[in-house]
């Protein structure tokens, strides 16, 4: 019997991100995302604001459409597909409650194996934010599941070496991943800043484990 999209996604594992930011997903876990999806599973990403604040010389419907764009594009090469929300940046306290529900009826729908989200330590403002709204969203749900950070604007952890960590090779994704991140051609200047860091920590993590290259989370729950 041939199973269509719907019933098909019944049965396979599915993996969720809860980021702040449009490439964020990429930039932390892009690699191990392609994996994912090359071993059949489900990639789920839950984005809160377009980012349209970062292009300021634009109208912000313009900005919106180019950023999810991007993100699309950046999707198809690793595999994940993503939804926004469309919280502004700097507010999410205040404004989550709005879209609660939708990220409630997402984890309890899904059931996802493992949740991945900002790390605490992440000095990005949106990122903090968005680390501590998973975290009680997580308890409201009463869903049994895994949850993970990663890690963005914190090259190295200085709390977190006591927490369990999980490795995941990308060796073989290393490429999807740098192929996705080209794909937000507007986010340059950012992503320019970043790549050093990006890359030495995947080396260093890497070197950890054996391979050449390798992408670390931190275990929360």
């Amino acid at each position: 019997m041939l199973l269509n999209k719907a019933s098909l996604y019944m049965y396979m594992e599915t993996i969720l991100f809860i980021c702040a930011h449009s490439d964020d997903h990429i930039i932390g876990a892009g690699g191990t995302i392609a994996k994912y999806v090359a071993e059949g599973k489900r990639v789920l990403v839950l984005i809160f604001s377009y980012g349209e604040r970062t292009h300021p010389w634009l109208k912000a419907d313009v900005a919106k459409s180019l950023r999810a764009q991007e993100t699309k594009e950046a999707d198809a090469l690793i595999g994940s597909s993503s939804r926004f929300f469309d919280l502004r940046e700097g507010h999410y306290p205040e404004e989550f409650p709005s879209i609660r529900d939708d990220v409630l009826d997402v984890l309890k729908k899904e059931k996802p194996s493992r949740v991945f989200a900002h790390s605490s330590e992440d000095p990005h403002p949106d990122h903090q934010a968005c680390y501590k709204i998973t975290r009680d969203v997580l308890k409201a749900s009463k869903i049994k599941t895994e949850l993970y950070a990663f890690s963005i604007w914190n090259p190295f952890s200085l709390h977190k070496n006591s927490l369990p960590s999980m490795y995941v090779d990308i060796t073989e994704t290393h490429k999807q991943k740098v192929k996705a991140l080209h794909s937000f051609r507007s986010q340059w200047v950012a992503l320019l800043i970043l790549f050093g860091s990006i890359f030495t920590r995947e080396i260093k993590n890497g070197l950890h484990i054996g391979v050449r290259y390798a992408e670390r989370f931190y275990r929360l729950l």
